[in-house]
């Protein structure tokens, strides 16, 4: 890890949430290394396989090779497994007395990767996990970031790989839902992935046809969705269909959440009751959850994984470690993380695409 000797090993981990493409930002990445001469190294479960060495029975750090990286582009996952449960600045412990705590151990992997003589690391993941990446290169880990969530809600890149087969999968379930809510004149309300954001409800429900989408930035009124639902019922389409984030909320009100530790849930089953109980209609609801998250990623999202990974390297080569790749504009650029991970991209009054579906009639609940 020092400064005043070239790069020999570097380590690459995956935390947070899994998003289509992870894979191919690996394979990029350790390709990258590779042909640069370098020796690359995966830690397994975020941080855990260097602080725990066996993790699931396995080695918490492997060797990646070219064969082992050979063939993983177009696969869902990561071959490194990742967790979103890996805070090295509060891990969960279990204390004497058998009540569980919490334990900072961010200054052992600060010191396995001394022990080891890795140079850098390529941390790819969302907003906690390149917030956590920013504290361990203030504690003197060398860390290029990689951005990933299917959120699309880091500011500093103009996208992020996963949305694009988050929106795709959405899109199509919201479109099968047609024929079935028109079969049988009913409200479908369907609940996507986006606590804090709506990036996804809102350009899935543009693209599926949807009549209500309802994002955290816009607070709701049951009121008015009924009334879009009646409206249309009087114009004889005598069916609906709501995409809703799971962080949407009502005005004056709070989001749903699934229990006591504030994680969200719930928002279909309270909108499809209060709808119903509202039209008198028969209201269905479902929940999309980790479909969004899973299988293989679309053309344009490996393609953006492979950049990042790439570029990433570049970045190590060049000397700007404490930075995280993203796409502005048509270019990869390095851009400080403590910027990064600085504020999250919410989606504006004035966005196109909230103008646009305004203009083709979509209700927002406002």
């Amino acid at each position: 890890m020092s400064s005043d000797r070239p790069i020999r090993r570097i380590a690459i981990n995956t935390g947070g949430g899994d998003a289509p493409g992870l894979n191919a930002v690996i394979r990029a990445a350790t390709l990258a290394a590779l042909h640069n001469g370098w020796e690359v190294l995966g830690i397994r479960r975020g941080y855990m396989g260097i602080l725990e060495r066996e993790v699931d029975g396995e080695p918490g750090v492997i060797p990646l090779t070219a064969h082992a990286v050979r063939g993983i582009t177009h696969l869902g996952g990561t071959i490194l497994g990742t967790t979103t449960r890996g805070n090295p600045f509060g891990l969960e412990v279990r204390q004497p007395d058998g009540t569980w705590g919490t334990m900072d151990r961010s200054g052992e992997i600060v010191g396995r990767f001394r022990e080891m003589e890795i140079d850098a690391l390529v941390a790819i993941g969302g907003d906690g996990s390149l917030n956590i990446a920013h504290a361990l290169h203030e504690k003197g880990l060398p860390v290029i970031g990689v951005p990933k969530t299917i959120d699309n809600d880091l500011r500093a890149t103009d996208v992020t790989f996963g949305f694009a087969t988050a929106v795709e999968v959405a899109t199509d379930a919201i479109g099968r839902l047609h024929s079935t809510a028109e079969a049988h004149q009913r409200v479908m309300v369907v609940q996507l992935m986006g606590r804090h954001t709506g990036w996804i409800a809102l350009e899935s429900g543009v693209a599926g046809g949807a009549d209500v989408i309802l994002v955290p930035e816009v607070p709701y009124s049951i009121e008015l969705i009924a009334e879009k639902v009646r409206e249309r019922d009087a114009s004889g389409r005598r069916f609906s269909i709501v995409v809703v984030a799971e962080g949407a909320r009502p005005r004056g009100g709070e989001p749903s959440y699934a229990d006591p530790t504030g994680r969200y849930g719930g928002i279909a089953d309270r909108i499809a009751a209060e709808l119903a109980e509202a039209t008198g209609k028969e209201t269905r609801s479902m929940v999309l959850g980790h479909m969004q998250r899973g299988g293989s990623p679309i053309a344009s999202d490996r393609n953006l994984a492979l950049r990042f990974g790439a570029a990433a390297v570049r970045c190590i080569q060049e000397g700007a470690l404490g930075t995280m790749v993203a796409l502005q504009g048509q270019s990869i650029r390095a851009v400080p993380l403590k910027e990064a991970v600085g504020d999250i991209k919410r989606i504006e009054p004035d966005n196109d695409m909230i103008i646009t579906a305004r203009q083709l009639g979509i209700s927002f609940g406002d």
